[in-house]
């Protein structure tokens, strides 16, 4: 049974981006369910505060969208009680070991030759586009999973935006939530207490100056522009919504019932 979740938004020590996706409107005039889906960065540094509070939701499955790269720089997740993990890698927009590296430890010039002149922007779309395009399986995989009895569940990957808010925003459409309110709760990652916070190697003064975090922005912020375009692959790929999640997805009208009795009031 669905345990209540609080009505305020905890505050997590080690878990960035963490919230309850309940409450959206869908296009019928109903609200999406409290308490029954989630979405995070990764909880590799969660503390034992953190584990007592996401063991309080009742979580059934989590789902990590982390790469083996991801992984191996922030840990494995904190293990919950109970709670079934399932790691199914989707595509990272900053995609490769040597980019992360780039990011982390790259001196002014670098990070110009690689994101200046919207070159970062055009990664990121990119990005979104493939993940709609080449991830048909793994998000056929997490809505399956969702309409048959993995509920609550938790979605995540490395910062919660990216990889997590194309997933998230993919079982929204599929429940019917209206498409403003999808890309309301994505921007909701830009929130200063909700963002990735950068690691770059080197001082302060050097590391983290004003045109080096400038570059840097379009690979942490949640711009509309990188939704949409996962939208617009969705179109441009299956002509709709209806035929991405049917062909796309094999979500057959039966399991999409399911899936909005499931996360839908």
């Amino acid at each position: 049974m669905t345990q209540q979740v609080p009505s305020t938004e905890p505050e997590l020590a080690g878990v960035r981006n963490f919230r309850d996706v309940g409450g959206l409107p869908t296009v019928d005039g109903r609200r999406l369910r409290q308490g029954v889906l989630f979405r995070s960065g990764h909880l590799a540094h969660a503390t034992a505060q953190d584990a007592v509070f996401l063991s309080s939701l009742g979580l059934h499955t989590i789902f990590d969208f982390r790469n083996a790269a991801d992984q191996k720089l922030e840990g494995p997740d904190v293990a919950l009680p109970g709670v079934r993990n399932v790691n199914l890698p989707l595509s990272d927009p900053a995609d490769g070991a040597e980019f992360w590296k780039m990011v982390r430890d790259g001196d002014l010039d670098q990070l110009r030759a690689v994101l200046d002149d919207g070159k970062g922007a055009a990664r990121m779309v990119a990005s979104y586009r493939s993940t709609v395009r080449n991830r048909t399986e793994e998000h056929s995989r997490v809505l399956h999973a969702i309409a048959e009895d993995s509920v609550p569940a938790l979605l995540h990957c490395a910062a919660g935006k990216d990889r997590a808010g194309v997933s998230i925003a993919v079982t929204l459409l599929a429940v019917g939530v209206e498409r403003d309110a999808i890309v309301a709760d994505y921007l909701e990652s830009n929130a200063k207490h909700r963002r990735y916070k950068v690691q770059r190697s080197g001082s302060a003064q050097s590391a983290y100056t004003p045109e080096v975090m400038e570059l840097l922005s379009p690979l942490f912020d949640a711009r509309a522009e990188y939704l949409a375009a996962a939208f617009e692959s969705i179109e441009e790929t299956w002509g709709g919504v209806d035929r991405y999640l049917e062909e796309g997805l094999r979500l057959a009208p039966e399991t999409r019932e399911r899936l909005r009795a499931r996360l839908v009031d």
